[in-house]
């Protein structure tokens, strides 16, 4: 499954999109949602703490799930890329949980900490990167390492319970949701897409042979949008 969005891509082509229109929608979790248990940590408890959150499930109180990926698929030619990934060791976690970019797009990696973290991307079994960044503020670039679409799976090295995703895209048009679930993706061609949806797995099944916390296998939903000149959709997921 990690390599479910890892499929061989077009060269994207960016240009001035014409009428574009917009999709915006919420991720709900359907149900009661798992509880899940903190993550002991086992290093630098005088930095880390005892025990962090596990973040994978994040549900609010009106059910809106965040940190769901959305991506478009089938852009092959439309808006330049804006921003910046930014993954942070912060406070003993990387923040944000999940990220969304774009192959080639301007991403770094950044220690908070003042504590050794070795930051580590897989691509299915492929290590993606592997920097070990001892010093506080101590930032790299990674955006040339970027180079296929796909899940990277991100760990430290240096702390188990330490573990996040970076969805690469084949486009601009992905988007992580937000704390309510919501996620907007804007300056779309006209045109008829798949819309997908991932999130990763919940579902506690213990831990690996370094204690590692282990999940169910991510789960994706996709649904077709049609996109008007200058419309705008609306397209809702639940998560089960």
């Amino acid at each position: 499954m990690l390599a479910l969005l890892a499929t061989p891509a077009a060269a994207y082509e960016e240009i001035a999109v014409k009428d574009g229109g917009a999709v915006a929608g919420r991720v709900k979790f359907a149900g009661t949602p798992p509880t899940l248990e903190p993550l002991a940590v086992n290093k630098n408890r005088d930095v880390c703490g005892d025990r962090k959150p596990s973040e994978a499930l994040v549900v609010g109180t009106d059910g809106g799930v965040r940190g769901a990926a959305i991506l478009l698929e089938g852009v092959t030619k439309g808006k330049k890329p804006t921003g910046e990934v930014l993954l942070d060791n912060h406070k003993c976690l990387f923040v944000s949980h999940v990220t969304a970019t774009m192959v080639a797009a301007k991403a770094r990696v950044k220690n908070s900490d003042g504590i050794l973290h070795n930051t580590h991307g897989f691509l299915a079994k492929a290590t993606v990167f592997n920097l070990a960044l001892p010093n506080r503020d101590q930032m790299i670039d990674i955006t040339k390492r970027l180079t296929k679409p796909g899940v990277v799976r991100v760990l430290c090295d240096a702390h188990p319970h330490m573990f996040a995703w970076m969805i690469v895209h084949d486009s601009p048009y992905v988007a992580v949701t937000d704390e309510r679930g919501a996620f907007k993706i804007d300056g779309i061609p006209p045109g008829t897409y798949k819309l997908t949806m991932w999130h990763e797995g919940f579902r506690a099944k213990g831990v690996d042979k370094d204690g590692r916390p282990t999940y169910d296998e991510p789960r994706t939903i996709s649904k077709d949008v049609t996109i008007a000149p200058n419309g705008a959709a609306t397209l809702d997921f639940e998560l089960r």
